[in-house]
């Protein structure tokens, strides 16, 4: 309590107001395939349970039959590309997955050029016929998210590096990344990748303001309020001159 005015009940009102301003705000809009933007699956970790129904979607999706039945029976077995990992507490994992860095240690490193990017969707890709499993990409990978799989190359399966290619396929075909679409609770997200991180901020403003309004203002001393409270009243007086 300072001065007969309650700092907990004007901080709630200023919450309030602020988070008034969040809801109107328009949310950021969702980018159409196409268009020349640099897009990318944004990960929200908050929100992941680690259902890990995007490392399946992805596994299936990078299948030769692409049919979730049909694809247990394939050689070499298809891997997923994604790795969700369990996290410190109960229910809390993190998706992982490559970044697609531009420029990309892994294509820097890369001594056979396996490794190179599309410029027309601004995605890494690894050309498994050039690969020779040195594992240098792996070894630079600020994500650690390369990993090495036997993968159908010509008349028999080698070892390769195997990385996530933004699924490329479906891109070009106007559709989202699988593990996106598979994702349910909002952990993964497509599309341009400024309307993503402002949509971040949004949702990162109503979580702190809604911290901010459980938090218990505390008084100040009598010996500072009474200061406080000696300049108020000599401000005033100084005004009425």
């Amino acid at each position: 309590m300072c001065c007969g005015i309650s700092l907990n009940r004007d901080w709630s009102l200023v919450v309030d107001q602020q988070r008034a301003l969040l809801i109107t705000r328009p949310a950021a809009r969702r980018v159409p395939i196409g268009g020349g933007q640099m897009k990318t699956v944004m990960v929200n970790p908050e929100l992941c349970i680690g259902c890990r129904q995007c490392e399946f979607a992805c596994a299936v999706e990078h299948s030769q039959s692409r049919d979730p039945f049909l694809a247990l029976f394939e050689s070499p077995q298809p891997h997923t590309r994604i790795h969700v990992e369990p996290g410190p507490v109960l229910n809390t994992s993190f998706p992982n997955r490559c970044r697609h860095c531009s420029p990309a240690p892994c294509q820097q490193v890369c001594p056979t050029a396996a490794i190179a990017r599309n410029a027309d969707l601004d995605l890494v890709l690894v050309d498994p016929g050039k690969c020779i499993a040195c594992a240098m990409c792996a070894m630079v990978c600020p994500f650690a998210s390369v990993t090495f799989f036997a993968a159908a190359n010509g008349a028999s399966p080698r070892i390769a590096a195997l990385k996530c290619d933004g699924c490329v396929r479906r891109v070009e075909a106007g559709e989202v990344p699988a593990c996106v679409e598979a994702c349910k609770v909002g952990a993964l997200v497509y599309g341009d990748i400024n309307d993503l991180v402002a949509e971040a901020r949004l949702r990162l403003a109503d979580l702190t303001l809604t911290a901010a309004a459980s938090i218990e203002v505390p008084s100040q001393p009598d010996s500072v309020e009474g200061w406080r409270e000696f300049g108020r009243e000599l401000t005033t007086v100084a005004g009425s001159v």
